[in-house]
C-alpha cells in the first residue's frame, strides 16, 4: 500500500476510535499520522527504510507498526478488528460534511441508524429533526451532504486526476508505435473536478493496432472501442479514460477538439465555416482535403487566432479577445503563503517547510497557523503565538535565502470581529482571515459579517471565500460583489485557496473580483511540505480567471508584499 492508502487507513482508523469515545488524545496522534505520512516528500518505503518516518513527530512505536504492515502487506489487523466492530454505514455518515463524530454517534443511539439509506429516510419523514440539537436546518444539510456523497463517487478532484494521468502517461508510452501521449480533456483545461480522463496518443502505427494492446495495459479493468479513432478504458478503480489516437498531421486539430469544453468547440467549428473551413471528425478541412494540423497553432492561426491557451478554452469569450493577456506562471510566484505548521494541526515544522520552500524558489514564507477558536485545529493562544514567533526569529537566522514571516489564518467571528485584538494583530507581518462556519446566518448577514471583518486595518488576505469544499460542503451564503469592492476599497487581498479539496475562489467569479479592483492573492493552505504542489493548482485557477501577474499579490517582492499589508495599519 503506498503512502496515500495509508494516511487513508490510519485516517479512519481516528474516527473509528472516535466513534467508541476513546481518548482525544490517542484520535488526535492518529490524525496527525496521517498528515504525516501524506506529507512525505518521497516514497513511504524509503521513508521506512532510512528510519526517517520512525523520526517524524507523532508516529510512535504502535502507529510505526501499523504503517510497516500497511505498506508490505497491505493489511493491518488492528484496522481490521475496528471495523469489524463497527457498521460499516456509520464510518460512511463520517464523510457527510458537518455530521462529525459526536453527531453520528447520537443518531445511532437515538434512533438506532446504521446506514446511509436509514439516515436519508429519517432526515425525510422528520424523525432526524426532532432529535434534540438538530432540527430542520441540520436535516436538510445532512441531505445535501449524502448529495455531495453520492456526487464525489463519479468524479475526481485534480490532484487523483493528475496522478491516474501521470501513470498512464508512463503506461500509454510504452505501447509499440506511440510516439507521444497527451493528457486533454477537463484535465488539461486545469478544471477543479474531473469527470473523464482524455488521452490523446499520437502513433506512427494504425489505431487499430494500438487499440489491439490496450487492454494490456497495467491497471485496466475493462476495454470498449467506439470508432475507429477512439476507445473508452475502464481502470480498476473505476476511472474512465477516452483514448484517441491520431496521426502526427492531424495532432493539432485533435487536440483542440479533445481539449475544449463543448461552447469553445462549437464556437470555433462556426468560425471555420465563415473562412471556408469545416471542424468536424476529429479533422481540419477545406471542401472535402484534409488540411494538415501538426499542432493547436496552425488550426487557430487558419481562423484568424492567435493560440489559446488550454485553460481558457471555455466558450466564455476568448475567441473575442482581440490580444491574448500573458497569463500568470508558477514562476512567477515569490511568496509561499498560507501553510500551517506543527504549531497547530499542520505536519511539519518552520524550519521543514522554509528549507523546502527556499529549495522551490521562494523568497518568502507566511506562516499562518490557526488562530484560538480554532480549538479543533489547534488553534494557538497568544503564548503559542509568542513560541512560535522565537521559532521564526531562530528559522530566519540559520536559514538563508528565504525570510520567514510571521502571520496567521484568525477566524472571522460571527459578529465580524477577528479572533485576535489590535495587541496581538499588531505584531504580526501580515494576516489572514476566514470563514469555518456559517452560524447558522442567513446571506445578507453572512455578507455583513464579512464586511465588518474587511473594516479591521489589519486585515491582508480574505481567506477562501466561500468556503466550499468540492468534496463535501456547498460555499457559505453571501453576496459576493459588495464583498469584492468593499476588499477593493480596503485594499485586501482576495485568496485562491489551492488546497485541491477546496479551490476557492471558485475561478468562475474571478474576472468580477479583478473588475471590482480586488487583488488576489494564491495561498497553498499548505499543512506539510508536500503542500508546496498545491500551488501549481491555484495558479491554474488564476490562469482559468484571465489573471496575469500583476493580478496576484505574492508575486511581488518582499518588500512590496510587507508594504501592501501594512499601507492601512494605524500609524
Amino acid at each position: 500500500m503506498d503512502k496515500t492508502g495509508v494516511a487513508r487507513v490510519l485516517d479512519q482508523v481516528a474516527s473509528l476510535l472516535e466513534l467508541r469515545g476513546e481518548s482525544p488524545f490517542r484520535v488526535r496522534a492518529f490524525r496527525s499520522a496521517s498528515r504525516a505520512v501524506a506529507g512525505l516528500p518521497g516514497l513511504l518505503d524509503e521513508a521506512l527504510a532510512d528510519g526517517s518516518l520512525r523520526a517524524s513527530r507523532g508516529i510512535g512505536p504502535a502507529i510505526l507498526a501499523m504503517v510497516t504492515d500497511l505498506a508490505t502487506t497491505g493489511r493491518s489487523a488492528a484496522h481490521e478488528q475496528l471495523r469489524a466492530e463497527t457498521p460499516p454505514g456509520l464510518v460512511e455518515m463520517l464523510a457527510i460534511s458537518g455530521l462529525g463524530v459526536t453527531k453520528a454517534r447520537r443518531i445511532h443511539q437515538q434512533l438506532g441508524i446504521d446506514s446511509l439509506a436509514e439516515l436519508e429516510a429519517a432526515a425525510r419523514d422528520g424523525r432526524l429533526a426532532a432529535l434534540p440539537g438538530f432540527g430542520e436546518r441540520s436535516a436538510e444539510n445532512i441531505l445535501r451532504g449524502l448529495g455531495f456523497l453520492r456526487r464525489a463517487s463519479t468524479i475526481r478532484l485534480i490532484h487523483h486526476a493528475v496522478q491516474e494521468a501521470t501513470d498512464l502517461e508512463v503506461a500509454l508510452g510504452r505501447i509499440p508505435g506511440v510516439l507521444r501521449v497527451i493528457t486533454a480533456g477537463d484535465l488539461r483545461r486545469r478544471m477543479e473536478i474531473v469527470r473523464d480522463l482524455v488521452m490523446v496518443l499520437v502513433a506512427e502505427t494504425p489505431p487499430a493496432e494500438v487499440f489491439g494492446r490496450l487492454a494490456q495495459v497495467p491497471g485496466v479493468d475493462e476495454f470498449a472501442g467506439q470508432d475507429e479513432r477512439r476507445a473508452t478504458l475502464r481502470l480498476a478503480g473505476g476511472t474512465a479514460v477516452q483514448v484517441v489516437v491520431t496521426s502526427p498531421a492531424n495532432l493539432g486539430a485533435v487536440l483542440v477538439l479533445a481539449t475544449g469544453n463543448r461552447n469553445h468547440v462549437a464556437q470555433l467549428a462556426a468560425r471555420a465555416v465563415t473562412r471556408g473551413y469545416a471542424l468536424h471528425g476529429a479533422g481540419f478541412w477545406r471542401g472535402s482535403a484534409f488540411v494538415p494540423t501538426p499542432d493547436e497553432g496552425t488550426l487557430y492561426r487558419a481562423l484568424g487566432l492567435p493560440e489559446i491557451p488550454p485553460e481558457l478554452r471555455e466558450g466564455a469569450g476568448e475567441l473575442d479577445l482581440m490580444e491574448l493577456p500573458r497569463l500568470v506562471q508558477t514562476g512567477d510566484l515569490r511568496g509561499f503563503l498560507h501553510c500551517h505548521t506543527d504549531f497547530s494541526d499542520g505536519s511539519s515544522s518552520i524550519e521543514d517547510l522554509a528549507r523546502a520552500a527556499g529549495q522551490a524558489g521562494y523568497q518568502y514564507l507566511g506562516i499562518t497557523d490557526h488562530s484560538s477558536s480554532a480549538a479543533y485545529a489547534g488553534g494557538l493562544r497568544r503564548e503559542d503565538l509568542e513560541r512560535q514567533w522565537a521559532e521564526v526569529d531562530r528559522v530566519n537566522g540559520i536559514v538563508g535565502g528565504i525570510r520567514v514571516l510571521k502571520g496567521v489564518e484568525v477566524d472571522i467571528l460571527p459578529d465580524g470581529r477577528l479572533d485576535y485584538g489590535p495587541e496581538v494583530l499588531s505584531q504580526l507581518d501580515f494576516v489572514i482571515a476566514s470563514l469555518h462556519d456559517d452560524a447558522g446566518l442567513s446571506r445578507v448577514e453572512m455578507t455583513d459579517r464579512v464586511l465588518r471583518a474587511m473594516d479591521n486595518p489589519y486585515l491582508t488576505i480574505w481567506g477562501h471565500p466561500t468556503g466550499r469544499t468540492l468534496d463535501g460542503r456547498d460555499p457559505y451564503p453571501m453576496n459576493l460583489e459588495p464583498l469584492f469592492t468593499r476588499a477593493a476599497e480596503r485594499g485586501i487581498a482576495v485568496e485562491i485557496n489551492a488546497d485541491p479539496h477546496r479551490m476557492d475562489l471558485d475561478w468562475r467569479y474571478l474576472r468580477t473580483a479583478r473588475e471590482a479592483g480586488a487583488m488576489i492573492s494564491i495561498g497553498a493552505d499548505a499543512h506539510s511540505t508536500a503542500g508546496l504542489a498545491h500551488m501549481e493548482f491555484g495558479v491554474g485557477l488564476a490562469r482559468k480567471g484571465w489573471l496575469g501577474p500583476e493580478a496576484i499579490l505574492n508575486t511581488r517582492s518582499l518588500e512590496e508584499f510587507l508594504a501592501f499589508a501594512r499601507v492601512r495599519r494605524p500609524r
